[in-house]
């Protein structure tokens, strides 16, 4: 047996991490699981040297311990922000440290693999970059205005019918309870000077008959076709009311879908298409660390398959 770990970075609730290592278990894969915010320095340890062929020494995560030269790969999932010493400037500083150092070496591992590079991640995770790179990689892109000023916004949405998109779905509340800020239409006449006050992305409607998410792992291309009930914009909103089915991506967009990727430099992505009635994939985003773990069922794909064999395999590519 093949005795080089797997590291998993993801937060402590992960249903989706949960049925990779559970799959890498049962291969028999050794694996090291810790959320890098939240167990370091409370009950992690790193003791990294430099030496001639990169890092070595070892990260030890309660009784587990990685010999860091012969981690064969590293699941980047959804691992707490290391910002997590406390508001004062002590702890700030500390957070920044855990990240530049505990991060930066698991980062720079030689030998090791990625899905994905942290830092292409975060390179990829910025829509108008997602954008520009969709149409260079030769993706239908709905015509798109980021703006913070309302007249700009009032005359796009006066063009055409138009959707209003959060550039970033970061956790947000409504009276102390999470909730998502979905996709929404928006006529011109609710344009108002809030606008003002921030980034906002307006996008050209598309009038879709279904919506398509495709998970690419490497170079394995699994779609779902997702089937909401009229009139919903977004079909996130609607999870309790949503049809599944497997479906198979054109060769046209399945080139564009490796080209994307290998702009950003990653080996994962989770892209979500709007079909129109003549069968046209308009590329809406890629969520560069996106979830699949309820899609695997809902539409037969064999996903956490395709994940554990390049993690168990370790030559990726790390970009």
């Amino acid at each position: 047996m093949d005795g080089r770990p797997v590291l998993v970075c993801t937060e402590y609730e992960d249903a989706t991490a949960d049925l990779v290592i559970a799959e890498l278990n049962r291969r028999r894969v050794p694996v090291v699981r810790f959320d890098p915010g939240r167990d370091f320095p409370a009950s992690a340890v790193l003791a990294a040297r430099l030496g001639a062929d990169g890092w070595n020494g070892r990260l030890t995560v309660g009784r587990r311990t990685a010999d860091l030269s012969a981690v064969r790969a590293l699941y980047h999932r959804r691992p707490s922000s290391y910002l997590t010493g406390g508001a004062e400037q002590a702890g700030r500083f500390a957070g920044q440290e855990n990240r530049r150092g505990l991060g930066g070496v698991l980062g720079a591992l030689s030998g090791c693999s990625y899905l994905s590079h942290p830092q292409a991640i975060a390179r990829a995770e910025y829509k108008p970059a997602q954008l520009a790179t969709a149409l260079r990689a030769g993706f239908t892109v709905p015509f798109t205005l980021i703006t913070n000023d309302p007249a700009e916004a009032k005359a796009f949405c006066a063009e055409q019918a138009t959707t209003y998109k959060p550039l970033h779905a970061g956790a947000y509340l409504i009276d102390d309870e999470p909730a998502g800020i979905w996709a929404a239409p928006v006529e011109a006449g609710e344009v108002d000077g809030a606008v003002s006050h921030s980034a906002h992305l307006f996008q050209a409607q598309v009038p879709k008959v279904a919506d398509v998410r495709v998970i690419v792992v490497g170079e394995q291309v699994l779609g779902a076709r997702i089937t909401a009930p009229p009139e919903v914009v977004d079909w996130r909103s609607e999870y309790q009311n949503l049809g599944y089915e497997a479906v198979s991506c054109p060769d046209v967009v399945q080139g564009a879908l490796i080209r994307f990727l290998a702009h950003f430099g990653l080996n994962f992505g989770a892209f979500d298409f709007a079909v129109t009635a003549d069968g046209t994939w308009w590329f809406l985003e890629c969520n560069p660390n996106g979830q699949w773990a309820w899609l695997e069922d809902a539409a037969g794909l064999p996903i956490t398959t395709a994940v554990v064999d390049l993690l168990e395999k370790g030559a990726i590519d790390e970009g």
